[in-house]
């Protein structure tokens, strides 16, 4: 799948819609093959975004989880030490 797609469950706050649009965005880039698409598949490309993000957002929604909430900066600190041990020379 994209690397660009996070996991957005579990966190405080949650996810904002711009995340899950975002998320959904680059679902539908991936799988569409296309980053633009051509006027003729615009009104499909974004109504597909709308619709997966629609259904992203309740999927967050219904999920339950006994874990505690992670922290947005715990995280993203993990990923930039993953990113430096991976791609140091």
């Amino acid at each position: 799948m994209c690397r660009n797609i996070r996991p957005l469950n579990n966190f405080e706050p949650p996810a904002t819609s711009q995340e899950v649009t975002a998320a959904a965005l680059q679902y539908v880039r991936k799988v569409s093959g296309a980053t633009k698409p051509s006027q003729a598949n615009q009104a499909a490309f974004d109504r597909a975004v709308a619709e997966i993000a629609h259904i992203t957002q309740h999927l967050l929604d219904d999920l339950v989880t006994t874990a505690p909430p992670k922290n947005r900066e715990t995280e993203a600190e993990k990923a930039r030490a993953r990113a430096r041990l991976r791609y140091s020379t």
